[in-house]
């Protein structure tokens, strides 16, 4: 079995939206290590020293393996292609990301990809998605990988949890792009940017 991850923005020396990781690896090593204890990520991540958007990468099994840390920066996506995988899985955050890897791949001449996944719209390769249909931010119900950022604005009610279709996408707007490293509206694109 390989290695999990959680992937933390630290910026101004301050680690982001930490419980959400923690709940996130404890969830992950309880239900599929089975594991009964908990884990804090502050004992391990030492932010201080990073001012800059910064990206700490922690591998963990049973207990933490690896933190390595990174400047980051984002990736700039101004079209995504849908792609359609029934089958595809990344429930759990790893370091296998070789069903993401072969879905990119898919992307042709556009930036990345949009999964599709039993009729419904799920994530990008790297993101979670949110689509405006002019009243309110909707997030797919069932996300390859529920991420942090997305259970954060979940929480606050920034975003709501629906189903969205490809035949719905004329519904809708805009669309943003978001994670653990990209803030909620640093990616934003028209919808017409997405190539059936």
């Amino acid at each position: 079995m390989s290695p999990f991850i959680e992937t933390i923005r630290i910026e101004d020396g301050r680690i982001h939206n930490l419980p959400y990781h923690n709940r996130r690896m404890d969830e992950t090593r309880r239900s599929v290590l089975h594991q009964t204890g908990t884990l804090d990520l502050s004992d391990y991540i030492r932010p201080g020293n990073y001012r800059e958007r910064t990206k700490c990468r922690v591998e963990y099994d049973k207990d933490i393996l690896k933190v390595e840390y990174a400047a980051y920066h984002i990736r700039p996506v101004s079209s995504l292609r849908l792609v359609a995988d029934d089958e595809a899985a990344y429930r759990y955050k790893s370091t296998d990301r070789s069903v993401l890897d072969r879905l990119f791949a898919c992307r042709e001449t556009e930036d990345d990809v949009l999964i599709v996944r039993k009729g419904l719209l799920t994530d990008t390769s790297i993101c979670n998605i949110a689509l405006w249909n002019g009243k309110q931010w909707i997030t797919p119900s069932v996300p390859l990988l529920a991420g942090t950022k997305r259970a954060s604005l979940l929480d606050q009610g920034g975003i709501v949890a629906g189903d969205i279709r490809p035949e719905d996408l004329p519904g809708y707007s805009r669309i943003r792009l978001f994670n653990a490293m990209i803030e909620f509206g640093e990616i934003d694109l028209p919808v017409d940017k997405i190539v059936l």
